[in-house]
């Protein structure tokens, strides 16, 4: 797999599946501009390090649920590189509780963020990669957005419309070169998971064929297929990265 001399775009870019994903793609060969909202310098301290390891790469703050500040990354992906080949909607949030308990607010920010943020920045990049009669857009939703998860309806909400978003601009864009595919990761070692309880591991575990957490590696890894041109007649799909959790 080899991306040198395309460009790429990663929201949410800085840490956590996101970053893997960052140093998956420079490592290929992108050039990569990093999104992030609220973790500067853990964006910058990205962009140091895969410049140190000889790779281009630069960052922007931009809150994608914005339709303008979406709107504002694009460009400058565009300004700094001349050029979209390749768009990683990563960038997302959870606000957890019981439906009888979730405040109206936390199920609109969870769908702000997680959907339309991925919508908006869709739009946009739509239109640089039409033009450009090519590009990979790849979306990140999530194992429960297929199978549901207790405590989680916004969350399971916005990433089942990931995928409604992901086949339906898969056949929008088809003709014009574009594909768009999504990865849904099912539970993954990052901060969010080792603040589960111990139990709640011990339960997902015990559900799990291949008896582990998942690693953002995994998740980085088949992103970084997606994006070279050995997927270049793959599009419309869902790949869940689970360890078999959930079976189609």
């Amino acid at each position: 797999m080899n991306l040198k001399g395309k460009v790429a775009i990663v929201t949410g870019g800085a840490v956590g599946i996101g970053r893997a994903i960052s140093l998956k793609l420079a490592t290929l060969g992108a050039k990569l501009i990093v999104n992030y909202n609220t973790s500067s310098q853990k964006a910058r301290e990205l962009v140091e390090e895969i410049k140190a390891l000889g790779f281009e790469a630069d960052c922007i703050q931009a809150d994608i649920s914005k339709f303008d500040q979406a709107e504002k990354l694009i460009n400058f992906a565009i300004e700094r590189f001349g050029q979209i080949d390749i768009l990683v909607n990563n960038a997302g949030v959870t606000a957890d509780n019981l439906i009888l308990r979730m405040k109206e607010e936390d199920f609109d920010k969870v769908i702000e963020i997680n959907l339309k943020g991925t919508w908006n920045c869709c739009k946009h990049a739509s239109r640089i990669m039409s033009k450009q009669r090519s590009g990979k857009i790849i979306n990140i939703s999530s194992v429960v957005a297929l199978m549901g998860n207790i405590g989680q309806t916004n969350y399971c909400a916005s990433k089942a419309g990931i995928i409604g978003l992901t086949k339906a601009l898969a056949r929008e864009l088809g003709k014009r070169g574009v594909s768009v595919n999504a990865v849904a990761p099912g539970f993954i070692q990052t901060k969010m998971t080792e603040n589960l309880p111990q139990e709640m591991v011990e339960q997902v575990l015990n559900n799990i064929p291949l008896a582990r957490l998942g690693a953002v590696e995994d998740i980085a890894e088949v992103v970084g297929f997606l994006a070279s041109d050995s997927a270049n007649y793959i599009t419309g799909q869902v790949i869940n990265v689970d360890g078999g959790l959930y079976m189609n």
